[in-house]
């Protein structure tokens, strides 16, 4: 005979199977008898106390006010009004699989390998034992790819080592799981194979020329090439083109021809501007007297106004000569 405390609710025995066949325990207990797809949630004294996986269970109900609520574990999701508390309990983690989704990300949800569906941000609990769950968690937000150190032939045999941008961001959750094994690792590699087929088919001078042509073409091909893995690619960008040591310094030494003979080229235009304005103004004053009269007028008082002006008087003809001037 073995006694046993009925202050204790919970009773453990090694022979309760064979105690409670007996009948003695009618009015004094609650008996559970739990199936492999069972789990009980108790509360003693309106409190919550722990949760009970598959099994035989017997509580005192003569000193403890028992209650007990049976869940059906084949749903594998486990949905209750009182789960944070649930969860923090004795025995949770024995029987549930806690897993949180942070905020700006969603989860898609598999089961024995098949999609059930996604999950918002926030916690969940799923039972254990009764199926293969599977929860990955997915970012919704903007992100940035770094394609860097790519290094690309033109179709004129220069090699060039380009870094490129990508803003993205996952569309449909399930397809960005479900269609390649890492969405992120997808997008590097789409941009690697755009990039080299844009750059291989031009010339130096024509991919340098027209940069912005070529980001509009790695945008479009990569939009149509990520659609179907659940991706969208918000904006693409090169980021920085570096040319080989000779190539750079051939091109510099190219530029700085051009802007000197352009810088010639305006001086020579100028001069040539400078001379037809002379020749024009030198047949002018021949045409007209007086306007060549005012001209010498206007030297000497720019002469008279500058300087101290003496004028000596030699022969009659030169004094006449001058005053004609003035």
């Amino acid at each position: 005979m073995d006694v046993v405390s009925q202050r204790a609710p919970w009773l453990a025995h090694e022979k309760l199977d064979i105690i409670v066949k007996s009948g003695l325990l009618e009015g004094r207990a609650r008996v559970l008898d739990l199936k492999d797809y069972e789990r009980a949630l108790v509360w003693i004294d309106r409190r919550f106390s722990h949760v009970l996986p598959a099994g035989l269970y017997a509580y005192w109900t003569t000193f403890c006010d028992v209650k007990v609520e049976i869940v059906d574990a084949r749903a594998v999701r486990f949905e209750h009004p009182d789960l944070p508390v649930v969860l923090k309990s004795q025995m949770a983690d024995r029987v549930l699989e806690c897993v949180t989704v942070p905020a700006g990300h969603t989860a898609v949800w598999f089961r024995d390998g098949s999609f059930v569906e996604t999950l918002a941000a926030g916690r969940y609990a799923f039972w254990k034992n009764i199926a293969e769950v599977k929860v990955v968690p997915v970012d919704m937000r903007e992100m940035i790819l770094d394609v860097a150190g790519q290094e690309i032939m033109t179709a004129d045999k220069v090699t060039l080592r380009l870094n490129a941008l990508v803003t993205y961001r996952v569309t449909d959750a399930r397809l960005s799981v479900s269609v390649v094994d890492d969405a992120r690792q997808a997008l590097y590699r789409e941009t690697q194979l755009v990039l080299r087929a844009l750059v291989g088919a031009r010339e130096l001078d024509s991919f340098l020329a027209d940069k912005d042509g070529v980001v509009t073409e790695l945008e479009q091909g990569l939009r149509r090439r990520v659609s179907a893995q659940g991706l969208e690619v918000i904006t693409a960008g090169i980021r920085d083109i570096i040319l080989p040591g000779e190539m750079k310094d051939l091109l510099n030494k190219v530029t700085e021809a051009k802007k000197a003979a352009e810088a010639n080229l305006i001086v020579r235009r100028e001069e040539t501007a400078a001379m037809r304005s002379q020749a024009n103004t030198a047949k002018l004053l021949q045409d007209n007297p007086t306007l060549m009269r005012l001209r010498e007028l206007e030297v000497l008082e720019k002469v008279a106004a500058n300087a101290k002006l003496n004028v000596v008087l030699g022969d009659k003809g030169l004094t006449e000569r001058v005053v004609n001037v003035l």
